[in-house]
């Protein structure tokens, strides 16, 4: 199942590698093993390995060494010896994927491979996704390859065509405006204006103005002739938003301008006759307005010939990569940068509950991407989500990291006992140099014993 992944094995002991050569074949990995540093680096350069696992401590050059001269998108998995906490740190400081501590189990050896291959499966499925975006899955400005996003790409070509009224369901943040543009952009009055207007916006007590407009005098503050929404969208497509936020007692006045598209602007005695592709949108459930009179169940009929419910970013998750991917080339037009995601930060989006839908995640975006300094965000850019499993994660590496200052000071101890705690012959053997020896000493205040 492994088949076409390569890896490479590096330690200067034979027997190391074949160890690792023999597990990792089992697994059906391709594996490659090599004890001389200098030629693993050529291979590195040369046959495009997708994992690399060495030794840290090396004649002629390091596993850090090798770390550094190797092309950014293979990842690196470092052996310390004797659980060097600093030798962990900083080879992760310079981009090792993760390390294991010699000597280790067959089941964390293989646990910790497991891991790099998820990372890279993640990575190479983000780049697939990448690929495909504004090729098959994009509608205009809406994003997606979900069933639910194809079903609606597929009634905003079909809606477009004729002048229905339509109206569209679907939570707040979920596209509504970007579907009403879209229908309109995609129909014969493409050429006409698009107007949209927020009914719960406007105070009730103009809101009757600015959809019929008025005349001069019309009431106290209109001093000047004003064209309402209708007139103004006359030979193009009108968006009236959160239209379950209109008054009662205007349903009934926008009803009868549905029914003949005549309107009459406040103050005036003249009719006007206006041509007009009417969608309605709301984040409410209508019908239970209508159950309790809030909203006139004739009025629903007229404006929704046509119903269109947007899913909730939450319901169609496998749309998630193609907004990061699309929002990020926006961000990065804005920003004059150029700005990418890793896959560890993308399943970590995927996985987070959005409350607010596609809004949302630009808002998160925007501000991942204004915070950091480099290229490519990464999962800590995004530690201000705060999620549960985040916690959970920075939990479980504290006590990693308190686990393995523990081990490395008995290790320390123990070498040191061991040698009668002759400093020379301690720092051969555990392959540290006498300065760093002399360091965790003190760091650990280890004594003689007796």
């Amino acid at each position: 199942m492994n088949e076409g992944l390569k890896i490479l094995v590096v330690d200067d002991e034979v027997n190391s590698t074949r160890l690792m050569k023999k597990i990792l074949q089992q697994y059906d990995y391709d594996v490659t093993e090599e004890n001389s540093s200098i030629a693993a680096k050529d291979l590195i350069l040369q046959n495009g390995f997708d994992i690399v696992i060495s030794d840290l401590q090396m004649p002629d050059l390091s596993g850090l060494d090798l770390l550094k001269a190797s092309p950014p998108d293979i990842l690196f998995i470092l052996v310390t010896g004797y659980g060097s906490v600093d030798s962990a740190v900083e080879s992760m400081k310079n981009g090792a994927f993760d390390y294991i501590n010699k000597p280790f189990s067959r089941e964390e050896f293989v646990f910790k491979v497991s891991k790099a291959v998820e990372n890279l499966n993640l990575r190479k499925q983000l780049a697939r996704l990448k690929s495909h975006v504004g090729e098959n899955y994009s509608f205009g400005n809406i994003i997606g390859k979900s069933k639910r996003m194809q079903n609606i790409f597929d009634l905003i070509k079909n809606v477009a065509k004729t002048n229905v009224n339509v109206l569209l369901e679907g939570q707040s943040g979920t596209g509504k405006e970007l579907v009403s543009r879209s229908i309109h952009l995609n129909s014969k009055r493409r050429e006409g204006p698009f107007v949209a207007i927020n009914c719960s916006a406007i105070p009730d007590s103009l809101l009757e103005s600015e959809l019929f407009g008025h005349v001069k005098g019309a009431f106290t503050g209109a001093t000047d002739t004003q064209k309402g929404v209708f007139e103004q969208a006359h030979g193009g497509t009108l968006l009236l938003d959160e239209i379950a936020e209109m008054p009662y007692n205007l349903q009934s006045k926008l009803l009868r301008v549905i029914e003949n598209w005549e309107i009459k602007p406040l103050g005036s005695d003249k009719i006007k006759t206006v041509d007009v592709r009417l969608i309605s949108a709301t984040n409410q459930n209508l019908h239970e307005l209508i159950n309790q009179k809030k909203f006139r169940e004739d009025l629903f009929y007229r404006i929704s010939t046509v119903m269109i419910s947007l899913p909730s970013l939450n319901e169609r998750r496998e749309d998630i990569p193609h907004l990061i991917n699309f929002i990020l080339k926006k961000i990065s037009a804005d920003l004059n940068k150029s700005i990418s995601i890793d896959a560890e930060a993308v399943e970590l989006l995927i996985k987070h509950d959005w409350k607010g839908n596609v809004r949302e995640l630009e808002n998160i975006l925007e501000r991942a991407a204004i915070s950091f300094s480099g290229d490519k965000l990464k999962k800590i850019d995004f530690k201000f989500l705060k999620t549960d499993d985040q916690r959970k994660d920075d939990t479980f590496i504290s006590l990693e990291y308190e686990n393995l200052k523990k081990m490395e000071k008995e290790i320390i101890l123990n070498a040191l006992n061991e040698n009668k705690w002759n400093k020379a012959k301690t720092s051969l053997k555990l392959g540290l140099d006498r300065k760093t020896l002399y360091k965790k000493i003190k760091e650990y205040n280890l004594e003689v014993e007796g």
